[in-house]
């Protein structure tokens, strides 16, 4: 029988890994290779303070198969917090096997369950049709938002 998968918080001793699947995700999302000694000390920033997000980790038998960090934006539009899902990663051979959608369920139940969270959004490449198929499924709509940036940490 095939093991479940099973959800999980993030803990202290997972850095390692998310900043590796984070590595993972820039290289073949954006052909970018982040650079470990900002993405390690980034990861154990979050999950040392909670106010800056969180990591859901999802496992099958003993081996972490994916994971997505959630962080938050107040909308005064709405009253309500919504909650970005973040730095979505699937180990590869597990693709298809429902691992972001076991991830997306539980980070959905919970913000269901609080009247302060007013929804859920996520940011994705443009050209990542795959991501776009699977959120879809999901029930997700695009928002009509393009993202625009500033960021410090690249050359201009």
């Amino acid at each position: 029988m095939k093991d479940s998968i099973q959800i999980r918080p993030a803990r202290i001793h997972d850095s390692a890994i998310i900043a590796e699947y984070n590595r993972a995700l820039a290289r073949e999302t954006e052909g970018r290779d982040l650079d470990p000694e900002r993405i390690g000390p980034g990861v154990v920033a979050v999950l040392q303070d909670a106010t800056k997000g969180r990591y859901l980790l999802a496992e099958r038998g003993a081996k972490v198969v994916g994971q997505l960090m959630v962080t938050f934006e107040w909308s005064d539009w709405r009253n309500g917090m919504f909650w970005w899902i973040q730095s979505v990663y699937v180990v590869p051979e597990e693709r298809g096997r429902g691992v972001f959608g076991a991830l997306y369920r539980a980070v959905e139940s919970e913000a269901r369950a609080n009247p302060g969270i007013c929804g859920i959004r996520l940011y994705m490449e443009h050209h990542n049709e795959r991501a776009r198929v699977a959120y879809v499924k999901l029930g997700m709509k695009p928002a009509g938002y393009e993202v625009f940036e500033t960021d410090f940490t690249r050359p201009a």
